[in-house]
């Protein structure tokens, strides 16, 4: 047995390569258990998954979640900051949505499955 090997061989062939090559990208996971803790918290969650469906200013957001336009604008920048959201500026209001991203699109499947909701009509 090399240095290298897995203490017991269990029959699986190949498997100890790829999961060795896998689990040396420890960056990327490094990334996403950062984009999980974003996530962790229920109001971003919630503001997230509202701008999946609709591009949004702080008052309405602050409005829908019944939470105050400072507390909104706090999250939303820590979204931003993670990639999960984005902006424009429109006249004086900034409109904030969920980019069309592979991360995006499956992070709001995933919410939507894992809490039996759906996206709106």
């Amino acid at each position: 047995m090399s240095d290298n090997s897995l203490p017991h061989n269990h029959g699986e062939k190949n498997i100890e390569t790829h999961l060795r090559k896998m689990l040396a990208k420890k960056q990327d996971f490094n990334s996403l258990a950062d984009t999980f803790k974003l996530l962790d918290d229920s109001s971003r969650l919630r503001i997230f998954w509202t701008l999946c469906h609709c591009e949004e200013c702080v008052l309405n957001i602050a409005s829908l979640l019944e939470m105050t336009s400072p507390a909104v604008s706090h999250h939303l920048k820590l979204l931003k900051s993670a990639g999960l959201i984005v902006s424009r500026r429109g006249g004086k209001e900034v409109y904030y949505k969920v980019p069309d991203t592979e991360l995006c699109r499956l992070l709001h499947k995933s919410v939507e499955k894992l809490m039996s909701i759906s996206c709106p009509e």
